[in-house]
């Protein structure tokens, strides 16, 4: 999507950089979600970069000296090996414009690069991780970052989620716009719930029904069809009294799966559908002896591990005949290639949909990119926890704290 260009669906509500009155020369300092694999000391995936660069070159084009910020993994303190400096390389061969990195996140050193910038180039402050005040949304860290740029940019929807000093307290003390990334998202993501083209089918798969159950209680109110997988269909079985042999069950999920099922069962809810087939293993391993179950009663000594092909054929179904289709959470351990049959079938249904196509971060986004088919989505998010909030109806720090419209 070009830097011209406004995503179609709800209004953001918000100040987007497109609206930014930008004089040549002025300092923005933009959050951006660099939060990358690293191997080698090197961006083994660079689609994060990628995803910012929109808005990154929206700015240079415009003029302005470009400060940006953003964590890397989770370190508590100063830890070398989640640095920034691998992205900052990256973004160089990306970018037509010079980048600099910074040693540290905040500091005199680091104030007095910002302020040397010319217009037209790139200053990447270092891991605000390595600063303990940014998880705390620290107003003196908060403070002393707003002190660099003129004007703030928000582009991290990947960390949207949190109430940072990076990505919620700088807000408070310069003006502030989505970046083009960030709005995307939010618009995009809204628009599932808000305006969906019917019918809207929702898959969910995954490991645990605590991690989707908000979303399996909004979704039963507003899409036309549920479909389940991955190994949280087990708490869905043992809430029926099926068995689940050795199959990974998450015993607090088994209570909100039966609740999930009470109000399924209720009028003008959306279609709960789970597997009628399951593909098990005799161990959590490639190399497992592999064995199809038609029906799900799993025998003790085995564990499913991947939905059948009866079910992968319904999914397919239900998928292709959808106006919106989201999907979130692989449908078994598709890691190892004999249990990822199920999955690849959803990732190629969701792919050759004729309606608009959302695909949730994590799991679901490296699933898809293992097929090859990372392209053939209309909108693939970039942010695992934040989408998965905004969908269940949470506000974003990140976006509640900046400038309206």
């Amino acid at each position: 999507m070009g830097g011209g260009e406004r995503p179609q669906g709800t209004d953001l509500g918000k100040r987007t950089v497109r609206d930014l009155d930008l004089a040549s020369g002025t300092r923005v300092l933009a959050r951006v979600d660099f939060n990358v694999p690293l191997e080698g000391g090197e961006v083994s995936d660079d689609a994060r970069i990628k995803a910012a660069l929109p808005t990154i070159e929206l700015l240079l084009e415009r003029g302005a000296r470009v400060i940006l910020c953003s964590h890397l993994g989770r370190p508590k303190e100063r830890e070398p090996e989640t640095s920034l400096a691998p992205a900052s390389r990256r973004l160089a061969e990306l970018i037509d414009a010079p980048v600099t990195q910074a040693e540290a996140v905040v500091g005199e050193q680091v104030r007095g690069q910002a302020e040397a910038l010319s217009a037209g180039e790139v200053l990447v402050l270092e891991n605000t991780r390595w600063e303990p005040g940014e998880t705390k949304n620290d107003p003196e860290l908060a403070k002393e970052l707003a002190s660099m740029g003129e004007v703030y940019v928000n582009d991290a929807f990947g960390a949207a989620h949190r109430a940072h000093a990076s990505s919620a307290g700088v807000a408070e003390h310069l003006p502030s716009a989505a970046g083009l990334l960030l709005e995307r998202e939010v618009v995009t993501l809204r628009g599932i719930v808000e305006a969906p083209e019917r019918p809207l089918a929702v898959v969910l798969g995954g490991a645990k029904v605590s991690d989707k159950v908000a979303l399996i209680d909004r979704f039963l109110d507003v899409a036309d069809s549920i479909l389940i997988g991955g190994a949280m269909c087990f708490a869905f079985f043992r809430a029926q009294d099926i068995a689940t042999g050795d199959s990974l069950v998450e015993e607090e999920g088994i209570e909100l799966a039966r609740k999930a099922l009470e109000k399924a069962a209720a009028e003008d809810t959306a279609s709960l559908l789970l597997p009628v087939d399951l593909v098990a293993g005799d161990e959590f391993a490639a190399d497992a002896e592999r064995k199809e179950i038609d029906g799900t009663s799993v025998p003790d000594g085995w564990m499913g591990l991947d939905v059948g092909p009866r079910t992968a054929e319904a999914y397919t179904a239900e998928i292709g005949g959808a106006g919106t289709v989201f999907w979130n959470g692989p449908m078994g351990a598709f890691e190892m290639e004999p249990f990822a049959v199920g999955t690849r079938a959803v990732a190629e249904a969701v792919a050759a949909a004729p309606g608009t196509t959302v695909v949730g971060g994590g799991d679901s986004a490296a699933a898809l990119a293992s097929f090859g088919l990372a392209e053939e989505v209309s909108h693939l998010s970039t942010g695992g926890g934040a989408a998965l909030e905004l969908l269940e109806g949470k506000p974003l720090p990140g976006v509640e704290a900046l400038d309206d419209a």
